[in-house]
């Protein structure tokens, strides 16, 4: 069966909970250590959802993996600028998953009036950089030395995407949940399907 893109939902908890507890266990490249339990996974998918997309790709049932937006900083002047995450199953990796769920979220970043968002890696980490350059992220500094896990002290690389052409004066934000119910939608949520090779 072919994979598609879809909004995640609460249910989604224990599946995202799997693919991501061996990143925060055996890698730096979570910098939590202790993976969060299903209550604290589905606390979040709700946390996010009431504000930005969490998309996950999946296919006969398997969550492959997912990407989500966030707030970059709260202070009022940011709030056009948006932190992104992914991550993709162990195994799943270099099957276009992590492009085709960034192309679906970017897009409907843009229809929520986003103009700029930023990823932080871990380094070094070269298929997260590799991703994120291949998508049009570019570096734009490094925190050094910020984290200690497994044994060593860790730099984060900071990368900047443009969204959409910065306006003289932007327009307020699109409620997330009036996004989801545009005509816009559905042709944003699948932009990153022809990118999928599973």
């Amino acid at each position: 069966m072919t994979a598609t893109v879809r909004l995640a939902t609460e249910d989604d908890a224990a599946q995202v909970r799997d693919i991501y507890a061996p990143f925060c266990l055996h890698t730096p490249i979570s910098f939590e250590e202790v993976p969060p339990d299903e209550a604290e996974i589905r606390r979040r998918l709700h946390t996010i959802l009431a504000r930005f997309p969490w998309l996950v790709c999946e296919r006969s049932g398997e969550i492959l993996g997912y990407v989500y937006g966030s707030t970059h900083r709260e202070r009022a002047a940011y709030r056009w600028s948006v932190e992104v995450t992914a991550y993709v199953r162990e195994g799943q990796w270099r099957n276009g998953i992590g492009r085709a769920l960034y192309t679906s979220l970017f897009r409907l970043l843009v229809l929520q009036g986003f103009y700029n968002a930023y990823a932080g890696i871990t380094l070094p980490n070269p298929g997260s950089v590799g991703l994120h350059e291949a998508i049009g992220f570019r570096p734009i500094g490094v925190y050094t030395a910020i984290g200690f896990k497994c044994g060593s002290w860790h730099d984060v690389g900071w990368w900047q995407r443009e969204l959409q052409p910065r306006p003289a004066s932007p327009e307020p934000l699109r409620d997330f949940q009036q996004v989801r119910n545009s005509p816009e939608w559905d042709t944003a949520l699948t932009a990153g399907l022809p990118l999928l090779r599973v």
